[in-house]
């Protein structure tokens, strides 16, 4: 089984930053593609950033040029940092492991933008 667990989450004003942090444990016997997701209520999961295990990165173009992901290999973490945030960049944000076609997900971390 794998284990995802995201922070970093909270309240910040428009145009400011945050940092998401996720990290992935248990059985993982490869560096896996990780990423982020967001979800509104009634909406469905959005794809926000993913990057795999040789570092290519993918984004929504929402948030291109704003949104940057990295990752620790040797700590299975991903990061999430957000600049510029906007108030439409509301959302719970989800961290997830992929194997293959199997996505692990964490519990999700609430960034909410609003002055």
């Amino acid at each position: 089984q794998v284990q995802v667990v995201e922070s970093g989450g909270g309240l910040v004003q428009p145009g400011g930053s945050l940092r998401l942090s996720c990290a992935a444990s248990g059985r993982l016997f490869i560096i896996v593609p990780m990423g982020w997701y967001r979800q509104d209520p009634g909406k469905e999961r959005e794809l926000v950033a993913e990057i795999t295990s040789g570092g290519s990165t993918n984004y929504a173009d929402s948030v291109k040029g704003r949104f940057t992901v990295s990752r620790d290999n040797g700590k299975n973490t991903v990061y999430l940092e957000m600049n510029n945030l906007k108030p439409e960049d509301t959302s719970v944000y989800y961290c997830y492991a992929r194997i293959a076609t199997t996505y692990y997900w964490g519990e999700g971390t609430l960034v909410t933008v609003s002055s």
